[in-house]
């Protein structure tokens, strides 16, 4: 009797909890804790912001320099990186032709003195005859034509044989003044044409900063405006002065290009990167709304935030647009009001409509 009563009274005990689970299941879902979170009230704000741009020093003027004459370059003893004197032999091209040339320019100068000089002789001998009597005035007049014809030949050929002579001459590039050798477009047997690129020449004298500013900052940038300059070789600071800022951008970048003097006594190495840093001034600084990165989150590729509502002290997603970032906030430029509390942390585990509890509130 009792190893009977053993399996009804194990099926009477199942019954019992298989009752008291579907009675739980029954019951009301708990609720969402309220979790404390930290908010921030946003407003404009028009303090000073620093810029930043990688800049460039280069020589106030440099130059292409090039061959006036076409030619093939026999020696180039210019070099990347070398310091040249004013007037120093940059490259050579052939003179040969050239030399020829103007030995034929020299002979012919020669040959157009000597018909002057008989076409005056003659001239002056017909003027005496015909002070004699001897020639009638029109034989003069045409010793006279053929004297100032010889005389006009003789300046002709001057001229041209004194061409002749500077082409022979154009085929030696000289420095025109004293620099540093930036850049080599030619080598010695290549064949150039006049005008074409052979030595970039940083002449020495002022340097200039030269740096990119994107459209969106272009506003913020002015001519007189003064920048500092880092160098990253040593990290010295240096004050110039933008004195030049592109009126059209560049067509790949889309950038402009802004140069800034730098102080005369300054004498930084050229082609060295620094870093060109701006100020903004209050009067300059627009208008704002910064938020911590960590306030934001991004849902279906847009960004948002959680608003507080203080009247039920519940949360809600708001749509911002964000235009950039300084360090570790970001510029948020619509989306929000002045006096709107937004929620600085845990925004990942909150969702719309909770409840939250404004961390270090008095209770």
């Amino acid at each position: 009797m009792v190893y009977s009563f053993l399996p009804a009274a194990r099926l009477a005990l199942a019954v019992a909890v298989l009752a008291t689970l579907t009675a739980c299941g029954k019951g009301q879902a708990p609720q969402e804790p309220v979790r404390a979170v930290k908010v921030l009230t946003v407003g404009e704000s028009g303090s000073a912001v620093d810029l930043e741009f990688s800049g460039e020093v280069r020589a106030r003027i440099e130059s292409n320099l090039g061959f006036r004459v076409a030619g093939k370059v026999l020696s180039r003893p210019a070099e990347i990186g070398q310091r040249v004197k004013a007037g120093e032999l940059l490259a050579q091209i052939d003179p040969q032709d050239y030399r020829v040339t103007a030995d034929a320019a020299a002979a012919q100068l020669v040959a157009a003195q000597t018909n002057r000089d008989v076409a005056a002789a003659d001239f002056k001998r017909y003027q005496d005859l015909h002070a004699q009597g001897f020639i009638s005035a029109a034989e003069l007049q045409r010793r006279e034509a053929a004297y100032i014809s010889a005389q006009a030949q003789w300046k002709q050929a001057q001229a041209q044989s004194s061409v002749q002579g500077n082409q022979s001459g154009y085929t030696r590039l000289l420095a025109d003044g004293a620099g540093i050798v930036t850049s080599v477009d030619a080598s010695a047997g290549q064949v150039v044409a006049a005008g074409q690129p052979v030595v970039r020449l940083a002449l020495d004298g002022p340097r200039d900063v030269v740096f990119s500013v994107p459209e969106d900052k272009l506003g913020l940038l002015k001519t007189g405006d003064k920048v500092k300059v880092r160098q990253w070789v040593d990290g010295k600071v240096l004050e110039a002065v933008v004195r030049d800022v592109s009126a059209s951008a560049d067509s790949v970048t889309r950038t402009f290009v802004a140069k800034a003097a730098l102080p005369k006594d300054a004498n930084p190495v050229l082609g060295s990167t620094v870093t060109v840093g701006l100020v903004l001034g209050l009067e300059l600084a627009p208008k704002t709304i910064k938020l911590p990165t960590s306030a934001l989150r991004l849902e279906a590729g847009a960004t948002s935030v959680w608003v507080l509502d203080p009247s039920t002290m519940t949360v809600k997603a708001q749509a911002v647009e964000v235009n950039t970032a300084e360090g570790n906030d970001a510029v948020v430029t619509s989306g929000l009001q002045n006096g709107d509390q937004v929620v600085l942390s845990g925004v990942h585990v909150l969702t719309a409509g909770q409840k939250v509890s404004i961390f270090g509130a008095a209770k």
